[in-house]
């Protein structure tokens, strides 16, 4: 009788999530793989705009491997991810509303702009550039976070691994030091 192959036994999502911690990227690679068709499909029938949900995919990815040490295993991986998805979603639903583009009328745009006043404005970027590159890692992420992406404290907290008055404190040092620096 010939003996057959043995067949590889299939990682389940716990070994892959302890592999992908131990340094293994073609663990967390093999978890996308696994999940990344059904939380887009969770997504979509959620309400996300299909231009947008590869984003959302990767942003819901981004959050469940930076807070991977906070799953228990109390739920499916899965159930996990699409809770995370799902606040992913209501998130950017609530940058979209605060973002609403109000149109100018015709006589208010500016079409060409002082050559001065655009020099002005290219040397505050500039400054500000240089001053958001002397920060550190975690007041930097959190003031773009803040500033530029309109997150609020906890929400920060939660995709950067930390607390809600850690966040305050670093965004508030974050300003202090921009200020000094755009001073």
């Amino acid at each position: 009788m010939p003996h057959a192959e043995p067949v590889a036994a299939v990682p389940t999502d716990a070994a892959l999530i302890a592999a992908w911690q131990g340094g293994d990227e073609q663990a967390a690679a093999e978890l996308v793989r696994r999940h990344a068709r059904a939380l887009a499909r969770f997504l979509a029938s959620a309400g996300a705009p299909d231009g947008d949900l590869d984003d959302l995919v990767q942003e819901t990815f981004i959050r469940a491997f930076r807070g991977v040490d906070r799953f228990r295993g109390q739920c499916r991986f899965r159930t996990w991810l699409l809770t995370i998805g799902g606040n992913v979603l209501k998130d950017a639903a609530r940058r979209a509303r605060r973002a609403k583009v109000v149109p100018l009328h015709e006589e208010l745009r500016a079409t060409d702009g002082d050559p001065h006043e655009r020099a002005v404005a290219g040397e505050a970027e500039g400054r500000l550039l240089a001053g958001l590159g002397r920060l550190s890692r975690m007041q930097r992420e959190v003031f773009l976070l803040r500033a530029q992406q309109g997150l609020a404290y906890e929400e920060i907290a939660a995709a950067l691994g930390t607390s809600p008055g850690a966040a305050r404190v670093h965004y508030h040092h974050a300003v202090k030091r921009l200020k000094e620096y755009l001073a």
